[in-house]
């Protein structure tokens, strides 16, 4: 496909995009040896990371109006293939390196065009650092880098981040554009493991921020092996022209932030019909554009997304600051206005967690020098993002209020609604809280704690049923183990204010004994136990039960999750047994190899193999007739005694736990929306549609 021809302004910037464009400031020695400084981890969030920085630079040829489509695609062998058609990096010699500006920017830390300001042509940039491309060169095993430009087609090929040959001039080419291709190198990730649906939700939120910018998402990793082989994907710009017979997704928006919003609140009842929304460019040098959208929803709790220069940042910083800010004055001062308060209420006033209750917004800031608190952009600290955001959200907010009388009411009424709820939960909570202060925060009593004092050796197991937890109790290690049983199904807290939920004596158990409290009074510092593990049966009920714990913790105690303390344990399926030797199997697998390893004739019927617990039950179908070897199929953690669950699923040597993570904030919040919220028809909707990846112990 031809190059969409870049607009007369971006033109104007900078007339020659070449070797002098690439500024070098540090080698890029560094990288092998401390990974995590560059990418967070090198789990798989940083293997994920490797294919943001590619697209980055991809997606900033697009904000500069030098490109209009992109393509990511997942190709055999662990390969990674980004494909933009832009301008195409630069070949020819850079003066300060000596070699081709392509193999600077691909071998040296912080080189690139986004460091002299609009010389480069990059007025804005997510890749502040500069340190992408090169980065993920460095991380990766093999690299080729093909660039279409001037009428021609070059390429280079890398290893371990070093060059195995000079830039060699292809042919002719009537494209221009930009093909990476990298394979993550093995020693420093330790597993390839690339998420399709991961990718494709990350890149369907950058197609919302680029307008016009096309966007496709391609897993040919199963690819044919004969259509592999009649495929040349050399200097090839676009696969998913080819129509390959792959999982596929294609991004194209015009409506910016106003699409993403209503994308998040899909399965969400609006407060205020109309979407809020305003982009404002040229608000002063040190800003470049601030553009918001939001809109109020039947929901208690706020979603919030920001971006700088396009890079999701989870933790915020200055623009979502003057955001609230704004958002908090433009309430009050209406509904002052329009003597929404009572006249007790007039001195109050809303506060900033009121207003922000039931509120999904995207804010978007664009800058063309731009600072953030560490590398991976979680959060930004640029002082003037506050400002500019505050002042240009503040005065369109209060216009949309004026112009949307219907909307300006739904919300106000909104957030009194969420100000009742704040008075009547912290009454709730002081109560207990003041009981817990008069009793010396006495534990509950169903809580079998442990000796150890400290935080960071204990742990505290969350069982189902009275059963499972005298069993776990009796099989602990008393000093660094905690018990507390649970009866039954907590409450469902995803649209349950404080107030009722403290009423929960179950709740209010489990708040207690974390120690942290709750609410706009929760301290995480003050956290009892480092491993906080969900332990329920493998069932439909103990799978609805973890649910439920995990919605508790997602809404009120998030942070405990981002901290890395809450887990789900695994407990095993199977116990086999032949003669002394007694063994435990996870799942069929592993039951199956057990059994050969014990040197037993194995089945291939793999629906015959399991049994009951009754005692005269010599053998299962899986084995021959003969066959000494008993196995017994834990239907849940009651069936254990003391000294199987303790050896099993608590013992740090043998146990497997699963720590809980969220890789995406956005679909987490839609998955527990349907799941957990009061909308039958997409619950059941999902449910059918996910069914055949459930795993459902029957």
């Amino acid at each position: 496909m031809p190059a969409k021809k870049p607009a007369k302004k971006a033109v104007e910037k900078k007339k020659n995009y070449d070797a002098s464009s690439i500024s070098v400031l540090e080698g890029l020695d560094p990288v092998r040896k401390r990974p995590g400084m560059y990418i967070g981890t090198t789990g798989p969030d940083g293997l994920h990371h490797l294919i943001w920085e590619v697209f980055d630079n991809s997606r900033d040829e697009a904000m500069g109006g030098f490109a209009n489509r992109v393509e990511v695609a997942l190709l055999p062998d662990h390969y990674i293939r980004v494909v933009d058609n832009g301008r195409g990096i630069p070949v020819d010699k850079h003066k300060q390196s000596g070699v081709s500006a392509l193999e600077t920017i691909l071998t040296v830390l912080h080189a690139g065009g986004k460091f002299g300001g609009e010389e480069s042509g990059y007025k804005v940039s997510g890749g502040l650092h500069g340190v992408g491309v090169s980065v993920v060169n460095a991380l990766s095993e093999h690299v080729i880098a093909e660039v279409h430009r001037d009428g021609s087609y070059h390429i280079q090929e890398y290893k371990i981040g070093k060059p195995v040959y000079k830039v060699k001039k292809v042919g002719a080419s009537r494209f221009t554009g930009t093909i990476i291709t990298f394979k993550a190198d093995i020693d420093i990730f330790k597993e390839i493991k690339y998420d399709f649906k991961r990718i494709v939700n990350h890149l369907r939120q950058q197609a919302y921020l680029v307008k016009a910018m096309k966007i496709s998402v391609l897993d040919a990793r199963e690819l044919d092996e004969k259509i592999q082989s009649k495929l040349d994907i050399r200097g090839k710009l676009y696969l998913s022209d080819e129509h390959l017979p792959v999982p596929h997704e294609h991004f194209y928006f015009e409506g910016g932030l106003r699409s993403l919003v209503a994308f998040n609140n899909h399965y969400q009842k609006p407060v205020n019909k109309n979407i809020f929304y305003i982009e404002k460019n040229d608000v002063s040098p040190e800003v470049m554009t601030v553009e918001v959208a939001l809109q109020y929803v039947d929901d208690i709790s706020p979603r919030i997304t920001a971006f700088a220069n396009n890079i999701h940042n989870p933790e915020h910083g200055t623009h979502v600051t003057g955001f609230k800010t704004a958002l908090t004055r433009t309430l009050n001062n209406y509904a002052k206005k329009g003597n929404f308060f009572s006249v007790k209420e007039k001195d109050a006033g809303f506060t900033g967690d009121d207003v922000l209750e039931g509120i999904t917004a995207v804010i978007s800031v664009k800058m063309p020098e731009i600072q953030f608190e560490g590398q991976t952009k979680a959060k930004l600290g640029s002082v003037e993002a506050r400002g500019a955001t505050e002042a240009v959200f503040g005065d369109a907010f209060n216009t949309y209020l004026e112009e949307n009388p219907d909307d300006a009411k739904a919300i106000i009424n909104k957030v009194i609604i969420a100000v009742k709820a704040r008075k009547a939960a912290k009454a709730a909570k002081d109560s207990v809280l003041r009981k817990g202060a008069l009793e010396g925060m006495s534990l509950p009593g169903k809580l079998a704690d442990c000796q150890s004092k400290k935080a960071e050796d204990s742990e505290l197991f969350i069982v189902e049923g009275d059963s499972a937890g005298g069993s776990a109790k009796m099989g602990r290690d008393r000093k660094t183990q905690a018990i507390l049983p649970l009866r039954g199904k907590i409450l469902n807290v995803e649209r349950a204010r404080i107030d009722k939920m403290l009423a929960s004596e179950q709740i209010k158990n489990l708040v207690i004994a974390l120690g942290t409290a709750i609410g706009d009074v929760f301290d995480i510092s003050k956290l009892r136990y480092h491993k906080i593990i969900i332990a329920t049966d493998a069932d439909v009920d103990g799978a609805h039960i973890r649910t439920l714990l995990l919605t508790l913790f997602y809404r009120y105690f998030r942070p405990l999750i981002d901290g890395g303390f809450v887990y789900i344990a695994l407990p095993p399926l199977y116990k086999i047994q032949k003669g002394k030797d007694i063994r435990y199997a996870f799942d069929d697998d592993e039951k199956f190899a057990i059994l050969k390893d014990m040197g037993e004739e194995v089945s291939d019927d793999l629906d015959a193999t399991e049994e009951g617990n009754e005692e005269e039950d010599e053998g299962v179908e899986s084995v021959k007739k003969s066959s000494r070897v008993r196995i017994q199929r834990y239907k849940g953690l009651g069936e254990m005694n003391a000294e199987e669950l303790g050896e099993t699923t608590m013992n740090i040597e043998n146990r497997i736990l699963k720590q809980v993570q969220i890789d995406d904030v956005i679909q987490a919040d839609k998955v527990f929306d349907i799941l957990m919220g009061t909308d039958v028809p997409n619950r059941k909707s999902f449910i059918q549609s996910n069914a055949k990846t459930a795993n459902v112990d029957i």
